[in-house]
């Protein structure tokens, strides 16, 4: 019987006061930005480059450690992103 390696990768969570997040791996930044928005759609597919957004971004799959609640968090670098973030959000 042949053994063979067997390699998990272990998912990097960020705890901050409010959330546990975890980055997506399509984020170019895996910096929380000071401006933030939690989502309660867990599966939704967010595009974040459709917004045209101008500073850095991120996205996270979230835990809201308050209520449990799952979600995502999208972080905005500037306050503008977020202002926009929220005026052009839709859930499916």
């Amino acid at each position: 019987m042949e053994k063979r390696a067997t390699h998990i990768m272990a998912a990097q969570s960020i705890t901050t006061d409010i959330y546990k997040l975890f980055p997506s791996p399509r984020n170019r930044h895996r910096t929380v930005f000071p401006y933030q928005v939690f989502v309660p759609y867990p599966y939704m597919l967010i595009d974040m480059e459709s917004y045209d957004l101008k500073g850095k971004y991120g996205l996270f799959s979230a835990c809201r450690l308050a209520d449990m609640k799952m979600g995502q968090v999208a972080t905005f670098e500037q306050p503008e992103d977020e202002r926009k973030f929220k005026a052009r959000f839709v859930p499916d």
